[in-house]
């Protein structure tokens, strides 16, 4: 019998910021064991991936081994870690672990695909442990921008994993539980073999700055701003969703929340009791009649979401409010690098309107959930791990982070998705490699990114789309003329006459000279066709549309 060995497999998360998934194994191999940590996504975008509504990591590598999942674990209920859990689950089939907050809302996305939330256990954290196969697992609060978000501690016979999640290291986080730094230095006196740890922040030089300096500044601009005001944050903050009410609230201001996302994070944090209160809210229709002074909108929309209360408000109207001049539109967030463009897009509009924007100014208005260099220094150090391995960061991060732990001088390794690691000795080693991909949210169904369908949709975004239709009578002769439809091509041609009739002469020109061998023959014909119309298309707008050929034959 083969001897047990220890990996670590990520397969979303590690070379990108987003769609978190690692998993652990453990037992013989091939056989091992295995847990999941967190099932994210991340978000598509119209250049790359036009139409898609999410994007999650491939599992197909452990749904084929879905008899071997002893469970799966959610650290915290930001979408880049619970967002896949509702879609993916019915492939995994294992059970759910979550505390309170984080399994409220996990629940609820159990429910909005169908699946049973019962398979969602809701468990206490340290010093509660859960059992799962070889491995004994426990959460352990930890600060970051959303409550309850946890470290686990992973046991298993090979040794203790120390697997981070996202967090910052804040003493006066405000909702959640503040930074004890004695809980991980009592961790790592237990012995740490391997920690995983965030590295979003890596390049931030200065300490990070806690949740509990902003109210101030907060209260301060919202009470020096004229006519209605506006702020946007991220929904799952619910801290800052609470200290932005409750500047409001001392201004004199009743409070608007505005988008989904934005009143199901208060609601669940009011049933779970991580919120302990919330000021009193309003409805839109309601605000309406009172003075525009008197009225503070909380709206989704930070990252200039399309659909988002933000985005919305920017083009003119959300359930019937508007923002005119002299209001004020405040973003108590950061953009996300790649969403520059929708943000500023939404600036400018509300700037054209005589709104006043006002953005994260020196971090006075917001701070960051992830923790800095300097503390993900005081992590390593407390910790005290055996080896370093960085993840939840691009590959520019892992790296500088992996360099920031070897020049402290402790063991690092650089592990992207895919790279599945034996930690089971003294030293680490990739025993192989893992093909990774993603899985889209297609409207309401799942496809592959290699598919081809948002190929094959980009293509017609850039190049247009040409329908020849043609009619065949029983002796395999044309019958009329073929006809060309365009669609997203320009209609005239450099030669200055209609593209569809220059298309068309043509074709019937190809189809007279195309002997009985090609006109019997619809897969000839439709390369013929398809040659002809790429060709003039060239020529008269120096573009290749795609072609589709349709072909009706007289029995």
């Amino acid at each position: 019998m083969s001897a047990n060995r220890l990996i670590y497999l990520p397969l979303g998360g590690s070379g990108e910021v987003g769609m978190n998934c690692y998993v652990y194994g453990y037992g013989p191999k091939g056989r091992e064991r295995l847990i999941v940590i967190d099932l994210g996504v991340t978000f598509a975008d119209m250049e790359t991936t036009p139409g898609v509504d999410l994007i999650m990591p491939d599992v197909s590598w452990l749904a084929e081994r879905a008899d071997r999942i002893e469970a799966i674990f959610i650290t915290h209920a930001h979408e880049d870690h619970v967002g896949a859990l509702g879609h993916l689950w019915p492939r995994l089939r294992a059970p759910v672990y979550a505390r309170k907050f984080t399994g409220a809302l996990a629940k609820l996305k159990m429910e909005d695909q169908g699946q049973d939330p019962n398979n969602v256990t809701i468990v206490e954290p340290r010093p509660e442990w859960v059992e799962a196969g070889p491995f004994k697992v426990q959460y352990v609060p930890i600060p970051h921008s959303i409550p309850e978000s946890s470290a686990l501690v992973i046991d298993t016979p090979a040794g203790r994993i120390l697997h981070s999640g996202d967090f910052k290291i804040d003493p006066a986080p405000g909702v959640g539980e503040p930074w004890d730094p004695e809980t991980f230095a009592a961790i790592g006196r237990e012995g740490v073999k391997v920690l995983l740890c965030d590295s979003t922040n890596v390049f931030s030089l200065h300490p990070g700055r806690s949740e509990s300096t902003l109210p101030g500044p907060l209260t301060e601009l919202v009470a020096k701003s004229g006519g209605m005001i506006a702020a946007t944050t991220f929904a799952s903050n619910i801290t800052r969703v609470k200290a932005l009410a409750e500047a409001g609230k001392a201004a004199g201001r009743e409070i608007v929340l505005m988008g989904r996302a934005m009143r199901k994070m208060v609601t669940v944090g009011l049933e779970t009791g991580v919120l302990d209160s919330f000021p009193t809210v309003i409805q839109p229709e309601e605000a309406l009649e009172l003075p525009r002074h008197k009225v503070m909108l909380i709206v989704t929309g930070t990252q200039g979401e399309r659909r988002a209360a933000s985005a919305q408000l920017s083009r003119g109207k959300y359930l019937g409010m508007t923002m005119k001049e002299g209001d004020t539109f405040l973003f108590s967030s950061r953009i996300i690098p790649g969403n520059e463009r929708g943000v500023l897009r939404i600036m400018n509009a509300f700037s054209e309107m005589g709104v006043d924007v006002v953005d994260d100014v020196n971090g006075l208005y917001h701070v960051s959930g992830h923790a800095n260099r300097p503390d993900l220094q005081e992590m390593h150090r407390l910790a005290n791990p055996a080896l370093v391995i960085p993840m939840h960061g691009e590959h520019r991060h892992l790296r500088e982070h992996s360099k920031v732990v070897e020049a402290d001088g402790r063991k690092a390794a650089v592990i992207t998705n895919g790279m599945m690691v034996d930690l089971t000795g003294d030293r680490h080693e990739v025993v192989e490699y893992i093909e990774t991909g993603r899985i889209y949210l297609d409207g309401s169904v799942l496809i592959g990114a290699m598919d081809g369908v948002v190929r094959d949709r980009i293509r017609m975004a850039l190049n247009g789309h040409v329908i020849i239709t043609l009619i065949m009578d029983e002796q395999d002769s044309p019958l009329g003329e073929p006809w060309a439809e365009l669609e997203g091509v320009p209609e005239v041609g450099k030669s200055g006459r209609p593209l569809s009739e220059t298309l068309e002469e043509e074709l019937a020109e190809f189809l007279e000279r195309a002997g009985g061998k090609i006109l019997r023959d619809d897969d000839k014909l439709d390369e013929g066709i398809r040659r002809v119309v790429r060709q003039i298309s060239m020529e008269e707008i120096g573009k290749k549309p795609e072609v589709t050929v349709v072909v009706s034959r007289l029995a």
